[in-house]
Parts: structure tokens; C-alpha cells; sequence
């Protein structure tokens, strides 16, 4: 079992930055890979960044050059931070991880993840 918690969510002005965190706990060397996603009000969840367990990471089109996903060297805790948020950026953010044999971070999709956090809120206002 895994358990993931999400920090560092919060109210912010347009143009602003914010960090995410998410510690990981539990069984946490089964993790293959490690991702963020994002659901805003009526929308779907979609796929913000991946990182695998070779730090290799992968980023949805739309998320390139505002969003970095990092992670600490044990593994326990991921990071997002979001640069120049938008208001569009409004969403609940989702830490996730999936424990399969290896870590795809290209085709990782919401279908392949193993666990999920509570999900933290970011709101940003223009």
C-alpha cells in the first residue's frame, strides 16, 4: 500500500508561482512512476506532468514551459511547481502512482495509476 498527501495548494494572483508537494508513504519502493494530474470544475481530470524512477519526465503539450516535476532522491516526496499560473490553471490537483514492473512516463494515463492523494485546490484570480 501507498499513501500520498498533497501540500501547498492556496489562492494565488495570475502571474504568480506556486509549489505543490506530496509525500509518499507506505511501500513506497513498489513506485514506478509518480504524476500529477488536474480536474477542474466540470472537466475532466487530465494528466499534468510524470516522472519516473529514473527521473525521466513527460509533460502533457499544454503544460510544457509553466510546469516542473520534480522529486526528492528517496522517492518521498514529488513536487510541482507552477509558474506564471493562469486563471485557467484553477483546479484540484491530484498526486498519483502507479507501481507497475517499469515506468512508461509518455503514455501514462489516469488508467494506470495504482493510488491517488486527496488532492489539493489551487485557485488563481485575475
Amino acid at each position: 500500500q501507498v499513501q500520498l498527501v498533497e501540500s501547498g495548494g492556496g489562492s494565488v494572483q495570475s502571474g504568480g508561482s506556486m509549489r505543490l508537494s506530496c509525500l509518499a508513504s507506505g511501500i513506497t519502493k513498489s513506485i514506478s512512476c509518480m504524476a500529477w494530474f488536474r480536474q477542474a470544475p466540470g472537466k475532466e481530470r487530465e494528466r499534468v506532468a510524470v516522472i519516473g524512477n529514473a527521473g525521466i519526465t513527460s509533460y502533457t503539450d499544454s503544460m510544457k514551459g509553466r510546469f516542473t516535476i520534480s522529486q526528492d532522491s528517496a522517492w518521498n516526496t514529488l513536487y510541482l511547481q507552477i509558474n506564471n499560473l493562469k486563471p485557467e490553471d484553477t483546479a484540484m490537483y491530484y498526486c498519483a502512482a502507479d507501481t507497475y514492473d517499469y515506468c512508461s512516463a509518455t503514455f501514462l494515463t489516469q488508467w494506470d495509476i495504482d493510488y491517488w492523494g486527496q488532492g489539493t485546490q489551487v485557485t488563481v484570480s485575475s
